[in-house]
């Protein structure tokens, strides 16, 4: 297959609201230029679980983080290091919860906000703190900004793989609740971002991978097993069928998808079918 994907992975991001108000990804689902997969995320529903489970194609039974109060860089094997060895090169715009999975740990907000090293398996880097924000982090970066320093980066060198991360659903999610419209109102301007870049990325040869990493109860919280918390949707937009794909996917399908489209061979831990074809 050996082409070039972009994933954005937007944090809290449920399946149910997303189908709601994403208007611009689901105008492509229904164009027939994109598939939506509904895709149940990894238990426990948190952040840290998750963001090790959709780039080593694994559980948190196998791969051991199990809290966001794991602090660790992951044991791998991961996308990364897989398309690295590759020949691939690869970019990042984060969280530093990813810069301490990819390249080191602790973070310090100071040495490790940027990384541009070939050697590495996480070639150009950008991460952003929570430090010294407000208690709900109004001052992160919104996804339209997440996105823009990201096409900097792939314009600039020519990546073949570009790791997006935007936190806005999941901070509203966890101040009003994912019932609230202003839970769905940032889901909205994910889409919303989204149709300002996903030509111009198409344009340039990218697949576009879209999904969360857990969704949102209404009481504000996830983590559990309830269906509001763990279901996500998983947009590829430039997949060859169009439309809804019937059934659930799972979260560890995610990584041999994007090795798929790299046309990089996955390792044998990772059990997850491609969703690529």
């Amino acid at each position: 297959m050996s082409g070039k994907v972009i994933m954005l992975m937007v944090d809290a991001m449920g399946y149910d609201a997303c189908i709601e108000v994403a208007g611009a990804i689901e105008g492509w689902v229904e164009s027939g230029e994109a598939r939506r997969h509904k895709m149940r995320s990894v238990l426990p529903s948190l952040s840290m679980p998750a963001y090790e489970s959709l780039h080593t194609g694994t559980t948190p039974q196998v791969h051991g983080i199990f809290s966001n109060n794991q602090h660790e860089v992951s044991r791998g094997p991961h996308v990364f290091g897989l398309a690295h060895a590759a020949g691939k090169k690869t970019a990042v715009v984060a969280h530093s919860y990813f810069s301490e999975l990819l390249v080191r740990a602790p973070y310090d907000a100071v040495r490790d906000c940027e990384i541009d090293d070939e050697s590495h398996h996480v070639q150009h880097g950008r991460f952003y703190s929570e430090f010294g924000e407000t208690k709900y982090n109004a001052c992160l970066p919104g996804t339209f900004d997440i996105c823009a320093r990201g096409t900097h980066l792939i314009e600039r060198f020519e990546s073949d793989y570009l790791f997006l991360h935007a936190v806005g659903p999941d901070h509203v999610g966890h101040l009003k609740g994912g019932d609230s419209a202003e839970y769905r109102y940032e889901i909205w301007q994910v889409s919303d971002a989204l149709s300002l870049f996903v030509p111009r990325w198409r344009a340039m040869g990218y697949r576009v991978l879209v999904t969360g990493d857990h969704g949102m109860a209404a009481v504000g919280h996830h983590g559990g097993t309830t269906d509001r918390e763990r279901y996500v949707p998983f947009w590829d937009i430039g997949h060859p069928r169009g439309g809804v794909e019937e059934g659930i996917a799972d979260q560890t399908s995610v990584a041999t998808t994007i090795l798929d489209i790299l046309d990089v061979e996955p390792a044998p831990v990772m059990k997850g079918p491609s969703l690529a074809n």
